[in-house]
């Protein structure tokens, strides 16, 4: 099959939306599919046609930048050429451009599917009211034309005021996740050098520091945690400098960090490569994943960290509860409550034994090579259905 993938950011941008439909494309070429993404062309310097690891992908110049979307003049007629030189497309949510190609989709009998990896919820301010809206109502069209839509769990569609109305369309997929083998010997390197006063337990969290993820949340926490494992360490993994849209949030908690790090308490890692993430999680005692609102529909991350043995804690919304519920390996806290976070801390820590599982069989569950396969099956029943009409 032709593929086209299309999304607003991809790589070398990095989020748990473009870290998925990396692995999903790369997984589809690996089963012998030509694949191109489609998307924006958001730093000057990125090529604008290139291929990465097999995959063409393909970058639209952007015009002008409205708060964390791109206005892009040209891609109306990028999506009209490569749509025509494509066998099926998926488009992932949240997308302003992507009901345009769900559109073509429907227009040229291209089976269609939206993977819908979250809600969209702008900062304050007026400007950013009005792009939520005009994503949320091209959402709602890209939904309309699109055949069938993927989702990580049912849990999260369910609660979710804009997918409970196409729950007809839904189709439950679980989100690809792989890690590169390491050795003892790289797992211990990443130790000395991150850890070389041995601090235990190391508490991590590995995300965009971006105001969703709850990182205030963890931050609360800390000196209840302190009072019991005064040598605890907490290691940041991702980017937390020139986040579009974010500046103002990293300023605000920066001076209560800058007190930790003195302390040998925090520390920022920045954006690690997949092979350096393979080492992150061994080192850990614990993964938190305190998110705030439902632009966290799962959190890639629980599994990368439990398929390395480490047990995660994760705020009770909507999806990102369900690895925690499926595998038994963590807590899960109230939305925001920063107690609740520190005690499930120290509860884990007293009994580890109680929150274990195989790792393996996760890894299996969620291969992208697995996940490559349920797509290709989807993508085989709407073309038969279409076919049939």
């Amino acid at each position: 099959m032709r593929v086209l993938i299309a999304l607003t950011y991809y790589r070398p941008h990095t989020s748990g939306l473009t870290i998925y439909a990396e692995r999903l494309a790369q997984a589809l070429v690996k089963r012998g599919h030509q694949v191109t993404v489609l998307t924006s062309q958001y730093d000057i310097a990125l090529p604008r046609d290139e291929n990465v690891n097999g995959v063409r992908v393909f970058r639209v110049p952007v015009m002008l930048r409205l708060s964390k979307g791109v206005l892009m003049p040209s891609f109306g007629y990028h999506a009209t050429r490569l749509v025509m030189e494509s066998d099926v497309i998926n488009l992932h949510l949240p997308q302003f451009d992507a009901a345009g190609l769900a559109l073509r989709g429907r227009i040229f009998k291209k089976p269609t599917i939206v993977t819908y990896h979250c809600d969209l919820r702008m900062p304050s301010g007026l400007l950013n009211l009005a792009a939520n809206w005009a994503v949320r109502a091209m959402n709602n069209l890209t939904e309309i034309f699109t055949h069938r839509i993927v989702t990580y769990t049912r849990d999260y569609a369910e609660n979710s005021s804009h997918l409970k109305k196409y729950l007809k369309k839904l189709r439950v997929i679980p989100p690809p996740v792989e890690l590169p083998d390491v050795t003892p010997a790289m797992v211990e390197a990443f130790h000395r050098e991150n850890n070389p006063l041995n601090h235990r337990p190391v508490i991590g969290m590995a995300a965009r520091f971006a105001s969703e993820k709850g990182v205030e949340v963890l931050l609360r926490a800390i000196p209840h945690i302190l009072k019991e494992y005064p040598d605890s360490l907490v290691l940041f993994a991702g980017q937390y400098k020139n986040i579009m849209g974010e500046e103002s949030y990293l300023q605000r908690f920066m001076p209560a960090i800058q007190e930790f790090e003195k302390r040998g308490v925090w520390k920022f890692l920045g954006n690690l490569t997949p092979q350096q993430l393979a080492t992150f999680y061994p080192n850990l005692d614990i993964l938190t994943i305190p998110s705030l609102n439902s632009t966290e529909a799962f959190g890639l991350v629980q599994i990368e960290a439990m398929i390395n043995g480490i047990p995660c804690i994760a705020s009770d919304l909507p999806g990102v509860r369900q690895p925690v519920l499926a595998h038994g390996m963590g807590k899960i806290i109230p939305i925001g409550d920063s107690d609740e976070l520190a005690r499930a801390v120290l509860n884990i820590l007293a009994s580890p034994d109680m929150y274990r599982n195989d790792p393996k069989q996760i890894a299996i569950r969620y291969s992208p090579a697995s996940v490559a396969e349920e797509y290709e099956k989807l993508f085989k029943e709407i073309s038969n259905e279409l076919n049939n009409n």
